[in-house]
C-alpha cells in the first residue's frame, strides 16, 4: 500500500525490487506516460503507460489476516526467522520473491 504522493491508498503487487537504490516497481502505481515510435516490438507505436520506480519509505506491507498496512516485526524460531504482523501478531510470510 502506497502511504504518500498521488497515489496515496493504492495497492498493488510489487513487481521488481532494487535494494541498492532503496527502491521498488509496483504494478498500476506511480504510472506516467512515455512516447515510443514504431518498431518490432511496438508496431502501433505511440503513448505507454510505464511504471515508475517509487521510493520504499513511501510504501507498506499490507498484512493478509488484519488487512492493514503494518510495519513488520521478526521472530525468531528453533531453525529460522519469520515476519510477522506489528498489528495483529500473525505471520505475514507468503509468496515473497
Amino acid at each position: 500500500m502506497v502511504i504518500t504522493g498521488k497515489d496515496k491508498g493504492k495497492t498493488g503487487i510489487v513487481e521488481h525490487s532494487f535494494p541498492t537504490e532503496g527502491r521498488i516497481i509496483v504494478k498500476g502505481i506511480n504510472l506516467a506516460k512515455k512516447c515510443v515510435k514504431k518498431s518490432k516490438k511496438n508496431p502501433q507505436g505511440g503513448i505507454l503507460d510505464i511504471n515508475l520506480k517509487l521510493n520504499v519509505s513511501n510504501a507498506m506491507i499490507v498484512c493478509p489476516s488484519c488487512g492493514k498496512p503494518t510495519r513488520i516485526a521478526y521472530k525468531q524460531t528453533e531453525n529460522s526467522k519469520i515476519r510477522i504482523c506489528t498489528k495483529c501478531k500473525q505471520s505475514v510470510e507468503g509468496g515473497t520473491k
